[in-house]
């Protein structure tokens, strides 16, 4: 048998110095800057994620993959780089290898993400929302990677519940049967995304950072499989009721099944749609919701860390 490959994987200069003291470190992913939203707007909100991991005493680490190496943590010119780029993929557990082993370039999706800061020793991830299953799965059989990777990737993602375009019920369930641990922040109720209530409650509540912290090492300490999925509601200020988006969501949806678009197009098209018809506000409640996440991230990995 072959000896395998060395992991062509990389820390910037903070990522590095911040590992080397033992300082809290949150991962950061990529795909909300080359397919969340259009330049120069995605390059001020990555840096305004970062800074808000800072301010909140922890260290950002954005992930991506660039010329075939892993990036854990990009200094600004390769982050405005990226940001500029056009035609990136979009990276997730099935197509990470090939691009690295093409030396391809890619940005990185929850899942992708995951098993990178789990490479790189990374334990919390800070992201916008989770994918999961999407409506009509019973026959398109669309379910996010990010759901199984939840179930075996050792990292806890702090999200504001998963995307509201999504089947949430379903979404839970699969959580559910593959062990994962949905923890709500605040709240009984699972959150959608935009808003704070999905009308679903969440298995599991915990408002003290260090308490998710203590969770994620008891799941280590009884060698348990998978990382938690935190579920932190967006800012009461900076939502947008669920029976506002509701018929939003109903109507670009048949709009992407009338057009064809399937697979890792769907998510982009939905957001990109929803971004028209609310005349931009989900994508500030976006932006704001991330930020509450970066924060909340930072508070765990600085519990971990302790």
């Amino acid at each position: 048998m072959s000896a395998l490959p060395p992991l062509p994987l990389v820390l910037s200069t903070e990522v590095a110095e911040a590992m080397a003291r033992g300082a809290p470190v949150v991962a950061l992913e990529t795909t909300i800057i080359t397919h969340g939203m259009p330049f120069p707007q995605n390059l001020a909100t990555a840096r305004a994620v970062e800074d808000e991991v800072r301010r909140a005493g922890a260290v950002p680490a954005t992930i991506a993959v660039l010329k075939g190496t892993i990036h854990v943590g990009l200094e600004p010119a390769a982050l405005e780089t990226l940001a500029e780029a056009q035609g990136v993929a979009k990276l997730s557990r099935a197509d990470l290898a090939a691009c690295i082993a093409t030396g391809g370039t890619g940005a990185t999706t929850v899942a992708a993400t995951m098993i990178c800061a789990a490479r790189a020793g990374i334990a919390v991830f800070a992201t916008g929302g989770i994918g999961g299953v999407h409506k009509g799965a019973e026959e398109s059989l669309d379910i996010s990677a990010d759901l199984q990777e939840l179930a075996q990737t050792p990292v806890t993602v702090v999200a504001a519940g998963a995307k509201a375009i999504l089947d949430l019920p379903k979404t839970l369930e699969v959580l559910e049967t593959l062990g994962v641990p949905v923890i709500a922040v605040g709240q009984n109720a699972f959150p959608a995304f935009w808003s704070r209530d999905s009308g679903l409650p969440a298995p599991l509540r915990m408002d003290d950072p260090a308490a998710i912290a203590r969770a994620h090492k008891m799941r280590a300490a009884l060698g348990l499989p998978g990382g938690q999925l935190v579920a932190n509601p967006i800012p009461a200020a900076d939502e947008i009721a669920s029976e506002a988006l509701a018929p939003l969501i109903a109507q670009t949806q048949a709009e992407a099944e009338a057009q064809g678009i399937a697979g890792k197009s769907v998510t982009p098209f939905l957001l990109q749609r929803l971004f028209e018809l609310t005349e931009g506000r989900t994508l500030a409640s976006n932006i704001a919701l991330v930020l509450n996440n970066a924060r909340l991230a930072a508070r765990i990995a600085t519990a971990l860390a302790a």
